[in-house]
């Protein structure tokens, strides 16, 4: 086993702006009273850009040291060899499920993460953009594992919705996002969740280090590509 494949798990990180508190929609609420209702396995749905990110670190972070977060895309191809440093934990969040559909050797394992996982008396939480009876699984056994979890699906937020949360978030970093500003970037940025918060995060380090406020000028100023 290569020394890069046993450490690309461990340096996979969560963001801590992601919490249930600050989720726009119901569903957080949901999954958190899920959770601790002890309901063992859950499956969030939807397309990119809807939260689904955003509730797996919301729900790591609750959890505190006993949980762990893991991006199924980054570990595609070699989930044996790192599933065992996940198997004891308390609550496993696996994001993009997707990833590994149609590759035999990620599905086995996956299949026996999740029995070890639920019988070491842990919790799952899964994301997808697809149900299990969409995906094509190469492993039967694993769709009807997943196809038992407790589903959520996760609408997609209108426009007025988009720029709520964009100017919470923004509120959130001490920053000030008039009306021309905010529309600005959703006329010119891609506009699912984490790409615009991708950019208020490029933004917020600009604006500390140029000291200047968020107008429209100094938006095309740091993203003038995207104009």
């Amino acid at each position: 086993m290569s020394r890069h494949r046993i450490q690309l798990p461990l340096a996979l990180a969560t963001r801590a702006d992601r919490r249930f508190d600050n989720f726009v929609g119901a569903a957080a609420q949901v999954l958190a009273d899920g959770i601790d209702e002890g309901r063992r396995a859950w499956l969030l749905t939807g397309p990119a850009g809807v939260g689904k990110t955003h509730l797996l670190m919301a729900a790591h972070a609750a959890s505190g040291g006993e949980s762990a977060y893991l991006a199924l895309p980054q570990v595609a191809g070699s989930l044996a060899d790192v599933a065992p440093m996940f198997e004891r934990h308390r609550l496993l969040a696996l994001d993009g499920l997707e990833a590994i559909v149609g590759h035999r050797d990620d599905e086995v394992a996956l299949f026996d993460l999740h029995n070890r996982v639920l019988d070491g008396g842990g919790r799952l939480l899964y994301a997808a953009r697809s149900t299990p009876e969409q995906l094509e699984f190469a492993l039967p056994d694993l769709r009807s594992r997943l196809g038992q979890a407790t589903r959520l699906p996760l609408p997609a937020l209108d426009e007025a919705q988009r720029l709520g949360l964009l100017r919470a978030r923004a509120q959130q970093r001490g920053l000030v996002l008039d009306d021309a500003s905010a529309e600005w970037l959703m006329r010119r940025c891609d506009r699912d969740l984490g790409s615009l918060m991708d950019v208020l995060d490029e933004l917020d380090r600009a604006s500390l280090a140029a000291q200047r406020r968020l107008t429209v000028p100094f938006l095309r100023e740091v993203l003038g590509s995207r104009d």
